[in-house]
């Protein structure tokens, strides 16, 4: 029979086999982990150039048209900016004169009604109190 230090060394040896075989799988496995994940990310290097270049001609071409729209919105300003000055004008040309006619019109208007004879308005005839 075995002696106790024989049992306990043979006990010993059985849980460094087991540990190792769990070590082993734990490596196998950490292994394809790392196998895949350099697989994903050479996939997702080769998937990214592509789009990175597709995101560059997306920004030029919409800085160009940014620059398009500014230049529209600067000729619109400047547009806006004639066509008030256009209004200011035209109030100007248009209102004095009539300002103008219109007074004067008046004028006239209350000279000729108080040089108008006034004739005297017949009263009505009074009733006499009973």
């Amino acid at each position: 029979m075995l002696t106790a230090g024989e049992v306990a060394g043979l006990i010993a040896a059985t849980g460094w086999i087991v540990l190792v075989c769990v070590l082993a799988m734990v490596l196998v496995k950490l292994a394809r982990l790392l196998t895949e994940t350099t697989k994903a990310v050479s996939d997702l290097n080769n998937r990214l150039t592509p789009l990175l270049d597709d995101v560059s001609v997306t920004i030029n071409e919409t800085n160009r048209q940014l620059i398009a729209v500014e230049a529209i919105a600067k000729d619109v300003k400047q547009v806006s900016g004639h066509a008030a000055k256009l209004s200011a004008v035209t109030q100007t040309i248009f209102t004095g004169p009539l300002i103008k006619v219109s007074s004067l019109g008046y004028g006239v208007r209350r000279a000729i009604e108080s040089r108008r004879t006034r004739r005297p308005v017949p009263r009505p005839a009074q009733r006499r109190p009973r």
